[in-house]
């Protein structure tokens, strides 16, 4: 018997291509779509709320805000901004989310109270004369706003031109970006201004992270390589197959390195001290 299918959670009405979670709200965003192609599936992204009823997890949709022609690829969350790789761009958007409480005051059976208060027209009370509790309380239901902040050209490829992969640096001064040029390119933030840019890898990039005091980046690429830098500056390669007489040197390749950037840091460098 083989295993158990976990329950589906949410199911997008488009490609799916990336999935984050906002640590302070513990919103669910999921992004993708079918790009430029005329082919009626749209482009956007999707804020879910999840929750636990009955110990069964429940994904409830609260807001869907649509990317026109541009399918995102990847995400970085930043506080309340997102950095999104659509096409040669990163674009960034601004989303707040909160209660809103509506709350109607009822209308005096006698028609008097307050003034403000909307009455139910072509209706009936429960005594037949139209001056009845007609005023109804909404109950409390989220907000979601989402805004353009603004967007950089962060892959400058000829033909196809796409943004693999985008970061936010801890402390939200500095924005990365890695797309099928091979190029890393930093930014200030939020002004957006270029920090500097460099050549990484000799193919696209898959991945990319910053150490926590912004003086590392590393980059995993197509090209099967996976570097340190120091600012613009190789500081080292590494070969984790290296030890594995086993493995070809292109039997696999590196995909991503998130949760290892402060590790691979912190020992290489402190090998070299």
């Amino acid at each position: 018997m083989g295993k158990r299918r976990a329950p589906e959670l949410y199911r997008a009405p488009f490609p799916l291509y990336t999935v984050k979670i906002d640590p302070q709200t513990g919103l669910i965003i999921t992004a993708g779509g079918g790009g430029a192609s005329k082919t009626g599936i749209k482009n956007g992204m999707h804020f879910l709320s999840l929750d636990l009823v009955g110990g069964v997890h429940s994904a409830t949709l609260l807001h869907t805000h649509e990317t026109d022609t541009r399918a995102t690829m990847c995400m970085s969350l930043g506080g309340d901004v997102i950095a999104a790789g659509q096409d040669a761009n990163c674009s960034l958007m601004r989303f707040s989310h909160h209660m809103a409480k509506l709350a109607k005051k009822p209308v005096a059976k006698d028609g008097a109270g307050d003034k403000s208060a909307p009455r139910k027209r072509g209706g009936k009370g429960q005594n037949g004369d139209g001056g009845g509790d007609v005023a109804q309380m909404k109950e409390d239901s989220p907000q979601m706003v989402v805004g353009d902040v603004g967007a950089v050209q962060a892959d400058l490829s000829l033909q196809d031109p796409c943004v693999k992969c985008v970061r936010f640096s801890a402390d939200l001064t500095l924005l990365l970006s890695g797309g099928a040029d091979g190029f890393v390119r930093v930014w200030e933030f939020p002004s957006l201004k270029e920090k500097f840019s460099f050549r990484a890898h000799k193919d696209e990039l898959e991945d990319i992270d910053i150490s926590p005091d912004n003086k590392h980046i590393v980059t995993v690429g197509r090209d099967f390589e996976c570097s340190v830098w120091s600012g613009d500056q190789l500081a080292v390669g590494l070969c984790w197959h290296e030890n594995m007489p086993q493995i070809t040197e292109k039997m696999y390749r590196y995909k991503s390195c998130r949760q290892v950037v402060h590790f691979l840091t912190a020992a290489t460098f402190h090998e070299k001290a």
